[in-house]
């Protein structure tokens, strides 16, 4: 388990090498929002990218045993291979700016033993907000309450709920 969310070590394999070749991404969602101390449960880690295009990111995967597999037919994008499973890829997010834009504000966030850029919890309630999928209208009381902890006081009751 690294940190509050249970990943592999070939998922972190995974964000090491995205991370390391300079891809500019966000961890965005409702695993962005448990990393930041929202008691969530969801199936999969949201990442969303600058550009899906950029070189770097074949060769990032590649030297893991990864894929990345564009949009066809009636298939969304995704990666595919060793530690890929977990992920998905978001192309757009309801309500929010651009890429660029969001990623001048966001956080640091730890999962395992990686410090990564995630969406900040007022962005993800943003967001949610936006979509008003019924399933995201779910959650929102939950993201407003914990945005309402300062963040200090959410860290260390992150690391109480570790033990």
């Amino acid at each position: 388990m690294a940190g509050l969310l249970p990943v592999t070590e070939a998922e972190i394999r995974f964000l090491r090498a995205l991370r390391d070749s300079k891809i500019r991404f966000l961890l965005v969602g409702l695993s962005a929002a448990a990393l930041q101390g929202a008691i969530v449960v969801t199936q999969d880690i949201d990442l969303w990218f600058e550009d899906l295009n950029d070189p770097r990111m074949a060769e990032a995967l590649r030297k893991i045993g990864a894929a990345y597999v564009p949009p066809f037919d009636l298939n969304p994008p995704m990666f595919v291979g060793a530690g890929a499973e977990l992920f998905d890829i978001v192309i757009r997010m309801d309500g929010l700016k651009s890429f660029a834009q969001e990623y001048k504000s966001c956080v640091d966030v730890k999962l395992g033993p990686l410090r990564l850029k995630a969406l900040s919890l007022d962005r993800i309630l943003a967001s949610k907000r936006a979509s008003n999928r019924p399933k995201d209208r779910l959650v929102l009381k939950l993201l407003r309450d914990t945005a309402a902890v300062p963040s200090k006081l959410r860290k260390s009751t992150r690391s109480r709920r570790k033990v």
